[in-house]
C-alpha cells in the first residue's frame, strides 16, 4: 500500500511507487487501486501543463457549487463524489521483465479534487503472468 499526502494537489505521480513495486516480479499484471469515494487513476504526461489542463477539465465538467445534492463539507464537494465516474479508481497495468510497460510520456497519476481529505492511500497487487 502507497500512503500519500496531497495537499492541495489534484494530481499525485505514483510512477516511482509502482515501478519499485513491479521491480523483481517478472512478467504480469500490476493492478492499482485508489479506494476512496473522490478519487481516481489515469496515465498521463506530467510537467508540460497536462495537470492544469486537468484540472480545467475538471473544473468544467464538475464545477464546485451548489448544485449537487451530496452537499456535506466544502462548497461544490458533491461534485468530487462523481469523479470516480469519469476517473476509474482502478488500473491493470503490463509489466515485462520486472519493467512497467509505460509509453515515452505516460506516469501514473492519482486525480483527486477532494481537499476535504488530504491523505490518501492506494493499493498495489500483482498477478503473474
Amino acid at each position: 500500500m502507497v500512503d500519500l499526502v496531497t495537499g492541495d494537489r489534484r494530481v499525485t505521480d505514483l510512477t516511482d511507487h509502482v515501478v519499485g513495486f513491479c521491480a523483481d516480479r517478472g512478467d504480469g499484471l500490476c493492478h492499482v487501486f485508489a479506494p476512496h469515494a473522490t478519487a481516481g487513476l489515469a496515465l498521463m504526461e506530467l510537467g508540460s501543463g497536462s495537470e492544469e489542463d486537468l484540472s480545467d477539465l475538471l473544473d468544467r465538467l464538475l464545477p464546485r457549487d451548489a448544485r449537487y445534492r451530496h452537499r456535506h463539507g466544502s462548497p461544490g464537494h458533491g461534485s468530487d463524489h462523481l469523479l470516480p465516474v469519469l476517473v476509474s479508481p482502478a488500473l491493470s497495468l503490463p509489466v515485462a521483465g520486472g519493467r512497467l510497460l509505460l509509453g515515452t510520456w505516460q506516469s501514473v497519476v492519482l486525480v483527486d479534487p477532494n481537499v476535504d481529505n488530504t491523505r490518501r492511500h492506494v493499493r498495489l497487487s500483482w498477478l503473474a503472468g
